[in-house]
């Protein structure tokens, strides 16, 4: 009886040291893996087609064709319209004839589940005037938010607030992507990027 415990507790002990090691051999696996990489700046932008709030389809290469596009991910409808979204919003269309004159498009990505999403971003741009640069666009079901990595998968979140400027060449002059609520990008930022365009 003492040999089959002493046995048994022999076992337990290897058992435990393998998964100890299983479990060292895929801490490192995952650290050297990293993060999901959201696009930086010098990348090349993945083309997407999203439908516009109009129905119009939107694809990013069309779009390039006549200049530079700012690309705003916003938060869509974490169960409620995000008034720093709002705010950010409403400086960049107040401000797109700035863009207009450098021949810049503003997309603004509104992501969230596919059922209701057109409702909620109806309701997003109510009251609001998108002048002829501005379109918002529809991502339903995370679809380009998760292929930019940039989907936000916690509880009552949607997407990472982002802005990226997209030269005609399809490269990425400027990115800022916020793991917060705040810290978003501001019109003077974005210009500032226009001067190496």
């Amino acid at each position: 009886m003492r040999k089959f415990l002493r046995q048994s507790v022999m076992f337990l002990v290897l058992c435990g040291t393998f998964t100890t090691m299983l479990c060292a051999i895929g801490d490192r696996a995952v650290q050297a893996a990293g993060e999901p990489k959201t696009p930086k700046v010098g990348d090349e932008a993945k083309d997407f087609t999203l439908t516009a709030i109009d129905g119009e389809k939107v694809k990013l290469s069309e779009q390039l064709k006549d200049g530079p596009v700012v690309l705003i991910v916003l938060r869509g409808f974490p169960g409620y319209q995000c008034p720093v979204c709002s705010a950010q919003v409403g400086h960049f269309i107040s401000s797109a004839a700035s863009f207009q004159a450098k021949k810049a498009r503003i997309l603004l990505v509104y992501p969230g589940p596919a059922d209701g999403l057109k409702k909620h971003a109806a309701d997003f741009v109510r009251g609001k005037t998108l002048p002829k640069n501005v379109s918002l666009v529809l991502d339903p079901d995370y679809e380009f938010t998760k292929s930019y990595m940039l989907r936000w998968d916690a509880a009552n979140e949607t997407a990472y607030p982002s802005t990226f400027v997209v030269a005609a060449d399809g490269k990425i002059r400027f990115e800022k992507v916020s793991k917060t609520h705040s810290g978003r990008a501001t019109v003077q930022e974005v210009m500032k990027a226009f001067e190496t365009l």
